[in-house]
């Protein structure tokens, strides 16, 4: 049983707390942008997978004083880092201060880097070398108050990055925000009574998309190509190949039964252009009623937004936006059943 770190954005905590929770984990617990959960190497790697809400996941592997950088130095050399890392292999730094007397992220992730190749440089003569886009593990360090606590980043990269975003506007929703925003309006209750979803402004496709991958039961990391524990020391291969086929049976099958009750607009006819071709990306494109410029069906809207007058549930303040209203909302949970129009 091991400890694990999950980060998110501020705000979506107890969201994640109950996700982890419905995901296996155990011992649960929100903190400041995250939640602390206990669980197997199966947990973390059903974490990485079926998280929609997780920004990463972390595995703490030491926790030191780090007042000066030689203590931090020290600490980082204390790890056995051939547990983790083939000497042949690849590493990136992350690293991050507050109110700590070493104040520098970047000399901090120096001198982490350095106690690691030293390490091995002392041990056989040969180093790692330094991959900072996709490397075969990504080592954590967080200084706080003069502690440091180091972890393997086995998201590898940001999980809402799910692999399927061909294109994007200007100032794109990030999935895992995406995700919050369709829970907090409890969508999958609302598809589940037979709803459908409108996002009048969809922009590149983000919450129609998130939508309907949802309600398929699509894990929201099958797409992604690369996690930060494809090539850790550790990592159990077959155990992740049997979740990987897990993961493509549900979705195979949540997506024949999907219901095409999703709607989008945006006056932008190149962000509907965009919205089409990332929904094609993500398998979900036959799922979508119909995406147009610069409104959907009047009959459709018209029935959405009437729905929404009478009570449809409200959103949080997120991605530095008011929290909707009735009636005004980014997008429309709703109960009514619109009419069924071929994707053109």
């Amino acid at each position: 049983m091991n400890h694990y770190f999950a980060t998110c954005p501020k705000g979506m905590e107890y969201l994640l707390r109950d996700e982890l929770v419905a995901l296996g984990a155990l011992d649960v617990r929100e903190a400041l942008a995250g939640a602390h959960f206990s669980g197997t190497l199966e947990t973390a790697y059903r974490a990485c997978l079926w998280s929609r809400l997780a920004s990463r996941i972390l595995l703490p592997l030491a926790e030191f004083d780090a007042a000066d950088d030689d203590a931090l130095y020290r600490g980082v050399q204390d790890i056995d880092w051939s547990r983790h890392l083939a000497a042949h292999a690849t590493f990136a730094v992350d690293a991050g201060t507050a109110l700590s007397k070493l104040n520098h992220s970047q000399f901090i992730g120096l001198r982490t880097k350095d106690a690691v190749v030293d390490q091995f440089r002392q041990r056989d003569g040969s180093r790692p070398d330094i991959d900072t886009d996709e490397p075969d593990i990504r080592i954590n360090l967080r200084l706080r108050r003069d502690r440091a606590t180091v972890s393997l980043d086995l998201a590898g990269s940001p999980l809402h990055r799910r692999g399927w975003r061909e294109e994007q506007g200007e100032a794109p929703l990030k999935e895992n925000l995406a995700a919050a925003m369709l829970l907090r309006a409890r969508w999958p209750e609302v598809y589940a009574a037979g709803g459908a979803l409108l996002d009048p402004m969809c922009g590149s496709g983000t919450l129609l998309i998130e939508g309907a991958l949802m309600a398929a039961d699509v894990a929201p990391g099958l797409r992604r190509e690369y996690f930060g524990f494809l090539g850790w020391q550790q990592h159990d291969i077959a155990l992740w190949r049997g979740l990987l086929d897990e993961a493509k049976q549900r979705a195979e099958t949540g997506l024949r039964a999907l219901r095409p009750c999703f709607f989008g607009s945006d006056a932008d006819p190149r962000m509907v252009q965009t919205a089409k071709r990332n929904a094609q990306a993500a398998g979900a494109i036959p799922c979508l009623s119909r995406v147009t410029n610069p409104a959907p069906p009047a009959d459709c809207a018209m029935r959405l937004a009437v729905f929404a007058m009478r009570g449809s549930a409200s959103l949080p303040t997120m991605h530095g936006r008011s929290a909707p209203t009735p009636g005004s909302a980014r997008c429309f949970a709703s109960s009514s059943r619109p009419r069924h129009i071929a994707l053109s």
